[in-house]
């Protein structure tokens, strides 16, 4: 059985209680450092930060329901070629699994990182939790967060980012230790659990008292799950409605400016050069006005929706429904509700989970001769 042990919280609540959890895991000689969400600058957003110094993880929060960005991208930077050290990250499970993709992609590697996912009952967007922050002192706003929640009660008049209501993987996978929130009180004691031998080694240099799991955690992240089934698949529907004509998809994206934030913030799209960003759509004067003229007017800017079709051909089956599309888009394009309904089709049709398993090769990436029987019988 893994090792699960539990961090005793303390009178100044659970994040100071991980601030200390993290000090003692940095002071192991085998990490060199800690990526892991700080309030910078004394509060405001929580940022990925590369923390080497223990004494600066005072700002650390990783409770914080704040998700500015994906950090699957900067852990790929920071392992993509040896540095000879290995370094811890603190990630959520959408993070997680946008990296694991990008490591099967070969922009990233595992040999260097210790992964230690947390439990992730979802966060607001960038305007949102502003909202929710007010004046308040940020952990402090962070530990009244998870209490409400564990008291049944919505945390805050704003309601949590779309992507995160509807993500039916609330657990992190494939990481060396799990930071485990759901099914029990956070504020008296955290549960961490060991999930691969690094991590076991890791845990037991730290002499933290061993905890006998209960099922609470199981049983609560089976409900959880439930209930984000329910609305994902009622989000499914909505949408397809909303784009079932070429004419309803233009609508939906009616309000795309092409300032192309959604690719700029998707964890998962890495390619050093874009298509969009070449001469290909740099149009001349006078077609501007040719198009204009044969159809009486044109929508500026032009090429809106292929721009979104071209993303969904070339991301859909790694698409992991992190939301960040949406969280940076400046006109509320609802982009993550639209890419997470047609992956989830692009996804079944190749019997693809992205990011949940190393040995599942993403799927064009690989050629199978038996894979659609059907199409090439009817092509032969």
């Amino acid at each position: 059985m893994a090792t699960t042990v539990r961090i005793e919280v303390g009178e100044h609540g659970p994040v100071p209680a991980l601030q200390d959890f993290f000090r003692k895991l940095l002071a192991d000689e085998s990490l060199s450092g800690i990526m892991i969400p700080v309030h910078l600058f004394g509060g405001g957003m929580p940022m990925p930060t590369l923390v080497t110094d223990p004494a600066q993880l005072d700002r650390a929060d990783p409770l914080a329901p704040a998700f500015p960005m994906s950090s699957a991208k900067l852990v790929s930077r920071l392992s993509k070629g040896s540095a000879g050290e290995r370094f811890a990250v603190v990630m959520r499970p959408c993070e997680i699994r946008a990296f694991m993709e990008l490591v099967k992609l070969n922009q990233g590697s595992l040999e260097e990182v210790i992964l230690i996912g947390m439990d992730c009952p979802g966060a607001y967007d960038n305007m949102h939790y502003r909202d929710f922050l007010g004046e308040r002192e940020p952990m402090a706003a962070s530990a009244d967060f998870h209490k409400a929640l564990a008291e049944g009660r919505k945390p805050a008049s704003v309601e949590l980012a779309g992507a995160c209501k509807v993500c039916e993987h609330p657990t992190p996978q494939g990481t060396d230790i799990v930071v485990g929130l759901f099914g029990g009180d956070i504020s008296s004691g955290i549960q961490i659990m060991a999930a691969s031998p690094r991590g076991e080694a890791l845990l037991g240099a730290m002499g933290l008292p061993p905890l006998e799991p209960d099922g609470k955690r199981e049983a609560a992240v089976a409900a959880l799950v439930s209930e984000r089934e329910v609305a994902r698949d009622a989000m499914y529907a909505s949408v397809q409605e909303r784009t079932s004509t070429l004419e309803k998809l233009a609508q939906y994206l009616g309000s795309c400016v092409n300032c192309y934030n959604c690719r700029v913030a998707c964890p998962v799209c890495y390619c050093k050069e874009c298509v969009f960003n070449t001469d290909v759509f740099e149009h001349k004067p006078w077609q501007y006005l040719d198009w204009a003229k044969r159809k009486g007017s044109l929508k500026l800017p032009t090429d809106t929706v292929f721009y979104h079709l071209t993303r969904m051909a070339h991301m859909s089956t790694a698409c992991v429904g992190c939301g960040q599309c949406s969280n940076a888009c400046p006109n509320g394009v609802e982009v993550v509700e639209l890419f997470r309904t047609v992956a989830a089709r692009t996804q079944k049709s190749f019997d693809y989970q992205p990011g949940l398993s190393l040995d599942q090769a993403p799927p064009l990436t690989v050629f199978r001769e038996d894979e659609y029987q059907d199409t090439v019988s009817h092509l032969a």
